[in-house]
């Protein structure tokens, strides 16, 4: 049990020592910091305190962007394990991975490492290692001038495989995605949502625009201006099944009851937006990043300023997750479809996620 008092001593005098034997959260910014975070310090009653991160993290509560608390998480810290997975999985997403050797990589039993991986990242692990390997099979189609080769080195086993999942994970054939796609017709419906009038561009082969606003005429006319040579025009209805799921499922995403949008998506970008709008469908549910940090984590650092010009690029809101990168000051940043949105985004995601894990522990 930690002792509640000599603990908030520990954050009022910023006790380095103190680092790492317990973390504290703040209740109104949603945050959790190490002892000696250099922050504002925080109320007394807006405080709590944790053993590990992730105990803080199951509170539905961030990591600081300033005192980077997780640096300082115990080696044998489950959260800590469940991320390092992460990165084994995306580096070895090319081998036919199976769940009984990841949770022995991970050190915990399969159904324990199941159920926290799925309670923390919101996927399942075989759902991340299939996200991993499309996005390396996208990366090798860009790449390289054989279909096949691709195919396999993403770690297929068949290129029938691929072709089964083409329409609903990829968005187009193999073949189509190397050539960069044809011109295609777009159909759009509108939709009420609780963030607002939603709009949905798609083609046959996925979703090609996903916007808000307050009148469909100018969604409308922001759509012909993202696709000016493409043929454009209203959904017949009744709409296809295909959108009516589509719908559902992003209803139930703001709802708050599906924290993984696996929508199909058909759009055209240059190779770093597509890199960094991988990258963002790999940030986990009800967690955010700084630009910094989308930086580093796409292998280029020094291209703050262009990950930022990619977010602002985005035309498929939610499904394309960019309201979850955030200034390394902690501010929200910019946003495309308006700063409240943003943070009513943020702030479901942290509240559906503490649910998640709640739920989680309790089976």
């Amino acid at each position: 049990m930690l002792d509640q008092n000599h603990c908030w001593e520990a954050v009022q005098t910023r006790d380095a020592k103190r680092d790492g034997s317990f973390f504290y959260g703040v209740l109104t910014t949603g945050v959790f910091c190490r002892p000696s975070c250099p922050s504002r310090q925080p109320l007394r009653r807006n405080v709590r305190f944790y053993v590990s991160s992730a105990e803080a993290e199951a509170a539905g509560l961030r990591a600081c962007l300033r005192c980077h608390p997780l640096d300082v998480a115990k080696p044998d810290s489950v959260s800590l394990r469940i991320r390092e997975m992460c990165r084994f999985i995306e580096e070895r997403s090319d081998e036919p991975l199976k769940l009984a050797d990841m949770a022995a990589q991970a050190q915990l039993s399969p159904s324990h490492f199941q159920r926290t991986f799925k309670a923390m990242i919101g996927l399942s692990p075989k759902q991340y290692l299939d996200s991993a390997r499309l996005r390396r099979l996208k990366q090798g189609l860009k790449e390289s001038g054989d279909v096949t080769e691709a195919v396999y080195g993403a770690g297929y086993g068949s290129a029938s495989r691929v072709y089964e999942q083409a329409d609903t994970r990829l968005g187009m054939t193999p073949n189509q995605y190397r050539q960069g796609g044809r011109k295609v017709t777009i159909t759009y419906a509108t939709s009420e949502t609780a963030l607002g009038l939603m709009m949905i561009g798609a083609t046959d082969r996925g979703l090609c625009f996903l916007q808000f606003g307050d009148r469909k005429e100018g969604l409308l006319a922001l759509l012909f201006k993202e696709y000016p040579l493409a043929t454009v025009e209203p959904m017949e209805k009744p709409s296809h099944s295909d959108f009516q799921k589509w719908v559902a499922d992003l209803n139930a995403y703001l709802a708050g009851t599906n924290p993984r949008l696996d929508l199909p998506l058909d759009i055209r970008a240059t190779v770093f937006q597509i890199r960094v709008w991988n990258y963002l469908q790999g940030i986990p549910y009800g967690e955010v990043q700084s630009y910094s940090e989308v930086a580093a984590g796409i292998g280029n650092p020094k291209a703050t300023r262009a990950v930022a010009s990619a977010c602002a690029a985005n035309r498929v809101a939610l499904v394309i997750p960019c309201h979850r990168v955030i200034r390394g000051t902690g501010e929200l940043g910019g946003y495309k479809w308006g700063l409240a949105r943003k943070r009513t985004l943020i702030d479901q995601e942290r509240a559906s996620q503490a649910r998640l894990i709640e739920a989680s522990e309790r089976s």
